[in-house]
């Protein structure tokens, strides 16, 4: 028998537990037939105002993923999906591998990851020098840009917003994002991205992609596109940007 809201599969979801964007930004997509179940890296101590900050919150998604991941298994889903982002990145490319393999070996699943589905997305879409704006503290912008440069792709910026807590990272509002978007672009840059999964961007992307007739990769859309494309799903939405529209 088959799942009634997820006939055609189910992805487990692994957020941290201050995350209010990823969910909502899968359902809303409208991908018939999948559904999600989600579970909560606990995160007692959100504040990310300095290096030191951020380092201690990964600290703590390390400390509880292996339990979030535990929770999700008891859906049986068919894939896992990290709805966060900072840790794919660290260590660059290798790390990003190290970690992928963990969780496949963790639970026998397929994994997609941030890191994983913004290289694909950016080499599906054939663009090489990128910009790239997260909601982190300089320590991993260091991270982010480090794996893309090691996955192969010329870095013309990165940087932050400095949330100075995690649930901040969902209250920045369109405006700020248009304003970094407009730092970091020039005519020499192929591709906007975006990660930190709590920042909600999705529908911004969209339009900045049909004002600067660029690509602009919001990493929740990248991992969404990621996990129905290595799936075999070749859904395409006309309202959620152009990689699940076109790609």
């Amino acid at each position: 028998m088959t799942n009634t809201v997820g006939p055609r599969a189910v992805f487990g979801v692994v957020v941290p537990s201050t995350n209010t964007v990823v969910e909502h930004d899968y359902w809303k997509a409208g991908v018939r037939g999948i559904a999600y179940r989600t579970g909560s890296m606990y995160i007692p101590s959100p504040g990310i105002r300095d290096d030191a900050d951020f380092e201690a919150l990964l600290g703590q998604i390390r400390a509880s993923i292996d339990t979030a991941v535990r929770d999700v298994l008891t859906a049986e889903p068919e894939r896992l999906v990290m709805g966060m982002s900072a840790e794919t990145f660290w260590g660059g490319v290798e790390g990003n591998v190290a970690f992928e393999r963990r969780l496949r070996n963790r639970t026998g699943l397929p994994v997609t990851t941030g890191a994983s589905s913004c290289k694909a997305a950016l080499e599906t879409l054939g663009c090489r020098r990128i910009a790239v704006f997260s909601p982190y503290q300089p320590i991993a912008d260091r991270e982010v840009g480090r794996y893309f440069a090691e996955a192969g792709f010329d870095v013309a910026a990165v940087t932050g917003l400095r949330c100075p807590t995690a649930m901040d990272i969902a209250r920045v509002p369109d405006e700020r994002l248009r304003e970094v978007v407009a730092e970091i672009d020039g005519p020499d840059v192929e591709a906007i991205v975006q990660v930190g999964t709590n920042l909600s961007f999705v529908e911004l992307a969209g339009t900045l992609e049909r004002e600067l007739d660029k690509p602009v990769v919001a990493i929740n859309s990248a991992t969404l596109w990621h996990a129905l494309r290595e799936h075999g799903f070749d859904d395409q939405l006309p309202d959620a940007g152009r990689l699940l529209r076109e790609y």
